[in-house]
Parts: C-alpha cells; structure tokens; sequence
C-alpha cells in the first residue's frame, strides 16, 4: 500500500472528509497538521503548486484536495490509486 500523506488543518471541513473517506476505506496516512507545523506550508506548496488544505498524496501522486480524491472514488480510480482494487 502507498504512503497517503495529507497536509491538514483543524477548523477545515474538507479536511475532516477527506479524512471520513479514507477512513472508510480502512486505509492509514498520515496527517500532517498546518497549524501545528506552519513551516511545512512552504512543503505543502512546493510539493502540490497548491495554497489551500487539505492537500493529498498517495504515494508520489499528488491527488489535489477533497473533491478531487472524492472525484476519484466516484469514478472507481482512488480504490486502485490506494491498492485496495
């Protein structure tokens, strides 16, 4: 299984779906909190050419955020993006 990263932060609605989705696919990343960790913004954006949270990667993939990872679950693609086909 590949290494699933999200840059987060707590107050972010999207982030907490982003999270209840891969939750429910029984799959484990890790989490990578902003606010907790505000010099990683720059690793965020260099990584991903992005400003916003949540930020995902699976493995070297950079996925976008929630409704990009949702796009994905919905047309099949993120079950084998996260090697659970």
């Amino acid at each position: 299984m590949p290494d699933i990263v999200l840059y987060t932060t707590p107050m972010c609605g999207y982030c907490q779906r982003a999270k209840s989705l891969l939750h429910r696919k029984g799959v484990a990343y890790r989490e990578i909190d902003l606010s907790r960790e505000p010099s990683r913004w720059s690793e965020m954006m260099e990584r991903s050419r992005r400003d916003t949270v949540p930020q995902i990667f699976i493995g070297e993939t950079h996925v976008g955020g929630y409704d990009d990872m949702a796009e994905l679950d919905f047309d099949g693609e993120l079950d084998k993006l996260l090697g659970i086909a």
